[in-house]
């Protein structure tokens, strides 16, 4: 099995440090707002992950964390006249309900940094003591990036290039302007914990690297996250742990493709976010696997409403012939173990799920084929599929579930409940020109109107 490591920017066969344990961590939300569907694709990669290389004999110990502490979190806590803890709690309650609807199992591990003061400042000290840290006069502490030679090696950057590339922390007790904030001195009002430096919240960077060595020690297998957290993040992550320990602190850097919508990159500025709570009221969460998953984990993925009415489409047509495969030949426990095969060597690269899922459609061609010449092979393949694609959340659910919930009727905006019920009238007045008139306008707008003896129904079409 291969894996593209960002370090070494090539694929390499995986070999944890201690077979067969794997540590793998990767960097959870930052509960400033709602969870969106960048959220959720990297929920579902490392899930994936974890399962994939279980199924191959690997224990993993899985941890996630929760950032639950940063200015962003306090300026909206403050917006709503609450403590900052207050607002983190609720909504990590709310984005572990979406998780769970979304049927993305935890970590072995929840790792929150309010948690993890205690450990933080134990690691800061020491980088202080072995002089890749230092204080300033106001109490903040920052890692001196000039003291870890290999700083930029896993993004490839030179220090000129890094200073153009990201939004530099302003502060004139800084030594070098790419040095990080280790420990932030408290602000008036602000949540705080008490250190040997002053009162104070930790830096975010620091926070992954103290949690990830109150778990697993000094090293570990695998580290995961978007590709936007490359630099400076891990990139800091790697210079604060590694000059702390000596050691390589992750030998495999893991990052999943980021989401854009429309071509643009989603973003909260942009105003083109997409929550899970949206996106749950009108998918089932197989087909928002179906769709997201057809793309490799590493490249991005162009969000549009097509993306997830095709996923749709065929996820329904699949589940159908599932359905009518199982109702005709009843339960049968032979499975049809090429499928299993190919599976696991498109997964074997990279975790190629594009190519995986891209069997399903000559394998459901195949299915259709035998089943309408009454061939019981028809349900060992159907069997075979569900036992090896629930590794990817798909074929989970009862076939009947996707279908009905795919199906049911869209909820219509009120501008087209009104131009129904004017039309309703116009029919029910015989006059048929403008009734004709709005059914061409809602045509237009995207609703195909068909009449029936007590009524109308209506399906939209675009």
């Amino acid at each position: 099995m291969k894996i593209y490591n960002t370090l070494t920017h090539k694929k390499q066969e995986f070999i944890p440090i201690d077979p067969p344990n794997v540590k793998m961590y990767a960097c959870g939300i930052t509960v400033s707002g709602e969870a969106h569907l960048g959220h959720f694709l990297q929920a579902l990669i490392f899930d994936i992950i974890r399962k994939y290389l279980e199924k191959k004999g690997f224990s993993v110990t899985y941890a996630r964390n929760y950032t639950d502490i940063d200015d962003k979190i306090i300026l909206k806590a403050n917006e709503l006249g609450i403590e900052a803890k207050e607002y983190a709690e609720t909504m990590m309650k709310k984005i572990d309900q979406c998780m769970d609807r979304l049927q993305v199992d935890p970590p072995n591990i929840w790792l929150k940094a309010t948690c993890s003061t205690s450990n933080i400042i134990e690691f800061i000290n020491k980088l202080i003591v072995n002089g890749n840290a230092y204080t300033t006069e106001l109490g903040d502490v920052y890692f001196s990036v000039d003291s870890f030679k290999e700083y930029g090696k896993l993004s490839n950057r030179n220090m000129e290039d890094a200073i153009h590339s990201v939004r530099i922390e302003s502060d004139p007790n800084k030594r070098n302007p790419l040095d990080f904030a280790l420990w932030k001195a408290a602000k008036p009002g602000e949540p705080s914990w008490a250190s040997p430096w002053g009162n104070g919240r930790p830096g975010w960077h620091i926070e992954c690297s103290a949690m990830n060595m109150s778990a697993f020690g000094e090293q570990i297998d695998i580290h995961g996250g978007g590709r936007d957290l490359i630099f400076p993040h891990h990139e800091n992550e790697i210079a604060q742990t590694e000059a702390l320990t000596g050691k390589q602190f992750a030998k495999f850097w893991i990052h999943n493709g980021l989401i854009k919508v429309n071509g643009q990159k989603m973003s909260k500025s942009l105003g083109n976010g997409i929550t899970l709570v949206d996106l749950l009221e009108r998918y089932h969460p197989e087909i928002l696997k179906f769709a997201l998953l057809q793309t490799s984990y590493r490249n991005d993925i162009n969000i549009t409403k097509e993306l997830f009415d095709e996923a749709e489409k065929h996820m329904v047509k699949f589940h159908k012939i599932c359905q009518e495969v199982e109702h005709r030949f009843g339960k049968t426990d032979g499975l049809y173990p090429s499928i299993d095969q190919d599976f696991n060597e498109a997964m074997d690269d990279d975790f190629n799920t594009a190519r995986a899922i891209s069997l399903l459609y000559s394998l459901f061609k195949e299915i259709q084929q035998k089943f309408d010449n009454n061939d019981i092979q028809a349900a060992y393949m159907v069997n075979q599929i569900k036992k090896t694609y629930s590794l990817l959340g798909l074929f989970k659910n009862s076939s009947q579930e996707v279908i009905l919930i795919s199906e049911k009727e869209e909820k219509i905006p009120d501008e087209i409940k009104t131009l129904l019920e004017l039309r309703w009238k116009y029919k029910l007045e015989k006059n048929w020109d403008k009734a004709d008139d709005l059914r061409k306008e809602l045509e237009i707008k995207g609703y195909k109107v068909f009449d029936k003896k007590d009524g109308y129904e209506v399906k939209r079409i675009n």
